[in-house]
């Protein structure tokens, strides 16, 4: 698969470059790597509760292993509620094993320094990657959007099904499902990430009916209205997720949450094929099935949902791989290395 006009690449990057100053970071960098035996190599993103850094993990005999370190806000551990979401999603995730969802190795402590180490992922957000196609003025290729949204699905599937050691089923629902919690890895993989607002029987979650959590753009109609959310929730999101990427439209862009629930009470979503006419019929089905207002009329699991996609993307012979994935982004990417992250 090829997209023309194609950017100049990147010059090769200086591999005997000397690497960058280790940033500062609240308790200090040194603080992890003597003490957690964690270096930090440089800061990779920051978000409303915490930073999540390039760190590697030092062990015995010059082992080295490159992972994500994410660290909470220092004005976050003054706000319970928040320490607690963060501390909960490490011991949540930490548990929850699959090849599409990002891993959690540890929850850490030094002095007040709660940092959770986790995999890293070399690669771009499912929004990077749609912003690459808006930037270049080229559609996204309808069978990768298919592709990276049933590996999410099987992602999902698992969480929503979880049970933890003595056989009780967690009740897992990720309530954040978006393009910016979407990884796709260099190498093809697809992970779902930030599990920080995700709800578990073992959790000790807000009442859900009195405090909304989630992006407005990716709500479901009951996780908008405050009327409680289940796995289908998460297949509504995602199916907002699989109709942005095969149409590069958001179907809500709100203000507000009463803006949400008045669009969603009020319009119709309209078939994707009426922005994009090239969507092959079969794939924009699926996708109206999953965003169904009433819960009972959806994919009633992810499973049943990466199913119909996959059905749809394997029932006339060889569909899109990792390996194509890989491949693709390698082409909207020219400049990227695969194998350099330092």
């Amino acid at each position: 698969m090829s997209i023309v006009p194609a950017p100049t690449p990147d010059a090769t990057p200086d591999r005997t470059a000397t690497p960058p100053p280790i940033p500062a970071l609240a308790g200090g960098s040194d603080v992890l790597q003597y003490v957690a035996r964690l270096r930090i190599l440089r800061k990779i993103a920051d978000g409303g509760m915490g930073t999540v850094y390039l760190a590697e993990q030092l062990g015995e005999k010059l082992f080295k292993k490159i992972v994500a370190v994410k660290v909470i806000k220092e004005d976050r551990l003054q706000d319970r509620r928040a320490l607690q979401m963060f501390l909960d999603e490490a011991r949540l995730v930490a548990d929850l094993v699959h090849p599409n969802i990002a891993q959690v190795y540890n929850l850490g402590r030094v002095g007040n320094l709660y940092f959770i180490v986790m995999e890293f992922l070399h690669g771009r957000t499912l929004t990077d990657y749609l912003n690459r196609h808006r930037e270049m003025g080229v559609q996204a290729p309808h069978e990768m959007s298919a592709f990276i949204v049933s590996r999410v699905c099987r992602g999902l599937e698992y969480a929503h099904t979880k049970r933890d050691i003595y056989g009780r089923h967690l009740g897992i629902v990720h309530r954040d499902v978006t393009p910016s919690n979407i990884m796709i890895d260099f190498r093809g993989a697809v992970k779902l990430t930030d599990f920080g607002i995700a709800k578990a029987l073992t959790m000790n979650m807000p009442d859900e009916t009195k405090v909304i959590m989630g992006k407005l753009p990716y709500m479901s109609p009951e996780q908008a209205s405050g009327g409680g959310t289940d796995a289908r929730s998460d297949i509504f999101s995602l199916g907002l997720v699989l109709y942005e990427s095969i149409t590069m439209t958001r179907v809500y862009a709100p203000k507000t949450r009463a803006e949400l629930v008045e669009m969603m009470t009020r319009f119709r979503i309209k078939d994707p094929r009426r922005i994009v006419p090239a969507i092959p019929a079969e794939l924009a089905a699926i996708t109206m099935k999953a965003l169904e207002r009433r819960p009972e009329d959806r994919f009633q699991t992810a499973f049943e949902f990466g199913d119909a996609l996959e059905r749809y993307m394997y029932s006339k012979g060889y569909g899109p791989t990792n390996e194509k994935l890989a491949r693709y982004l390698l082409e909207i990417y020219p400049g990227a290395d695969r194998d350099r992250v330092g």
